[in-house]
């Protein structure tokens, strides 16, 4: 039989594996939105409208990655990351945030409680589709890491057990908060932060401190790290933003 004209992407879905993906939302016409979106791109899609019934689904079948509503009936999807990440066997699942809530705030929340990324309402369906294949190209990133306790990638390799650093080869002696920054900055590459976003989830909430001690940290950090710390290409700053870390620079 002849191929349909202008079809190829579509039967070449058809023959490979397709990651598969649960959406949690209890809107219907939301759900609907990203289902048609994610399965056009070629992706399986499951959906479920409630937290209770999500969480049974992950339990007996852990999808690839989760697109999950905060504000969810029954069980909250702030509950649903805390859950997830508390299970050893789906600990490392990624985790996708659709919320309507605008306020900061709650998407370092949403972040601390154990989402990777976030989109807020109203969001763009091309803009959720990069998020979930950026996600699962980091969780299936290869190379990256030899046991639980060790990130080895290019020059950079880091024990979180003992809080030993290499560069190189070279063993770096940094300090409690820059070993904790450079940790977080690691498990959650290409995101860019704001230093409020970084005080809150490394420092923590309850502790203050100005904002410019990020910097100071950020500064520490490069000299350790960058080939030239005065041009930096790891530890990236955003303009009037915050900043963000490219492992491809440890290549």
């Amino acid at each position: 039989m002849n191929q349909p004209i202008g079809q190829p992407q579509q039967q070449d879905l058809r023959t490979t594996p397709r990651h598969q993906i649960l959406v949690v939302e209890d809107e219907s016409e939301i759900r609907e939105l990203i289902r048609y979106n994610l399965e056009r791109e070629g992706f399986a899609v499951e959906q479920e409208g409630d937290g209770a019934s999500a969480l049974a689904r992950i339990r007996r079948r852990a999808p690839d990655l989760i697109v999950l509503d905060l504000m969810l009936p029954g069980m909250p999807g702030l509950e649903i990351c805390r859950q997830v990440r508390a299970d050893p066997e789906r600990a490392h699942l990624p985790i996708l945030v659709v919320t309507a809530r605008g306020a900061e705030v709650d998407r370092v929340i949403g972040l601390e409680m154990g989402a990777d990324d976030y989109v807020v309402k109203p969001f763009s369906p091309r803009e959720l589709v990069a998020r979930v294949r950026a996600l699962l190209r980091r969780a299936g990133q290869t190379g990256e890491s030899t046991s639980d306790g060790i990130y080895e990638r290019g020059r950079l390799r880091i024990d979180y057990d003992t809080y030993q650093v290499w560069v190189a080869g070279e063993r770096k002696t940094l300090a409690l908060r820059e070993f904790e920054l450079l940790r977080f900055l690691v498990q959650h590459p290409m995101r860019v932060y704001t230093r409020e976003q970084l005080l809150d989830m490394v420092w923590g909430r309850d502790t203050y401190v100005e904002p410019r001690t990020v910097d100071v940290h950020v500064r520490r950090l490069r000299q350790h790290l960058e080939r030239d710390d005065a041009n930096p290409t790891l530890i990236l700053t955003v303009r009037s933003v915050g900043y963000r870390l490219d492992p491809n620079a440890l290549d």
